[in-house]
């Protein structure tokens, strides 16, 4: 079986990293998976490429100079009639409306689109109406939570039937108390910290989303209490300023290291103490199971799929979203705590080991794909 997957990508962020687990996963399991990378001419992103095809996966890049790009519709269809694949699968919305219909147009059997947002756009009418047009042409659709499921029913129309929920999974690798240890040290030594700082971390792009601002209020409450605490933030985005800014106006400027993106943002949770997630939405929260595989404890708002992924006083702490006191005192909790941030740690990595491995994702994709061809034949 051929499958085509389609993706508009800016940067490696949770879609993107999917991708890069689960192709490799259906490729062991004897599936042709493909890889066709929709990038601006301002932003090419070999990065994707680059580590797509590392992973051998066969990549094709496309150029999308603008939202709607004749150009590309016929690019994409003539990659499709050459390649013939026998499932077109698409990511976020870019490649919903343009894969899927040039997949219509080269006489593709089975189309089936991921979702893996709640963005607030899909919210208005406009795009309720196009949605829920989309989904009558599918064939079968895959969200990553059943926060998604019902957000795709409820919102966009999209048909209970057509959808199955198969969560994002990665390899579970323990990591041993010395490489724990070790990476503790050297973040500590880069930010020329003492090996007594205590580091809360945040992996993501710094957008409104992610409620960084409500992290660093609460960091501004805890820093009598807990002198040593450390806010670390990996990431950039377009808010970058402005937070910088609500640092320093908080007083807490020599509080917070502003690390920019990473490409080790992953492995830079293994030293935190533990991983603050106060987002207002998410569509899944992939950050979630790299800081479980890392063994670090999640303080996260009760939103979208963080209940699914965090078990709330075993895995870590839910708190309300923009809800800074119960972020503080969940941060306080866990900060005079190390015996109890450790107990949640194993818990968590013992979570994603059994309900998010990558096999459990590969496995549920590779049903959906089943379970459309046959529907067709």
């Amino acid at each position: 079986m051929r499958v085509i997957h389609i993706i508009k990508v800016t940067r490696i962020s949770g879609a993107e990293k999917h991708l890069l687990s689960l192709l490799p996963g259906l490729r062991a399991q004897e599936l042709d998976a493909r890889l066709i990378l929709l990038t601006e001419p301002e932003k090419p992103l070999g990065q994707m490429r680059d580590e797509a095809e590392a992973l051998g996966i066969p990549v094709t890049r496309l150029t999308i100079r603008r939202d709607a790009d004749a150009r590309l519709l016929g690019a994409l269809w003539r990659v499709l009639r050459r390649q013939q694949p026998d499932i077109v699968h698409t990511h976020l919305v870019h490649a919903d409306l343009f894969g899927g219909l040039a997949a219509k147009l080269a006489g593709v059997p089975c189309v089936v689109s991921s979702r893996h947002n709640d963005d607030p756009f899909r919210y208005r009418a406009r795009w309720r109406r196009l949605h829920r047009q989309f989904w009558r042409r599918l064939s079968a659709g895959i969200v990553i939570s059943e926060a998604l499921r019902r957000f795709a029913i409820d919102i966009e129309g999209a048909p209970a039937h057509k959808l199955t929920v198969v969560h994002y999974g990665m390899d579970a690798n323990w990591l041993s108390d010395s490489a724990v240890e070790r990476a503790r040290r050297e973040l500590r030594a880069e930010l020329k910290l003492g090996s007594d700082a205590l580091l809360m971390g945040m992996v993501c792009r710094l957008v409104e989303q992610k409620g960084i601002r409500y992290a660093l209020e609460a960091t501004r409450r805890l820093r009598a209490e807990f002198p040593t605490a450390r806010l670390v933030i990996a990431g950039d985005g377009e808010r970058g300023d402005e937070l910088r800014r609500l640092a320093s106006a908080l007083g807490i400027a020599d509080r917070v290291y502003w690390l920019g993106w990473r490409e080790d943002a992953g492995d830079l949770m293994a030293a935190f103490d533990l991983l603050l997630v106060p987002s207002l939405w998410e569509g899944f929260g992939l950050v979630l199971l790299e800081a479980m595989a890392r063994r670090a404890p999640v303080i996260a708002s009760r939103v979208s799929a963080i209940p699914e992924v965090v078990a709330d006083g075993e895995t870590g702490i839910l708190i309300p979203p923009r809800d800074v006191d119960a972020l503080t005192a969940a941060m306080a909790r866990l900060l005079s705590d190390r015996a109890l941030r450790k107990h949640m740690g194993l818990l968590g990595a013992a979570r994603l080991e059994e309900r998010f491995s990558r096999e459990h994702m590969v496995a549920g994709t590779i049903a959906v794909y089943t379970q459309a061809n046959q529907a067709k034949r």
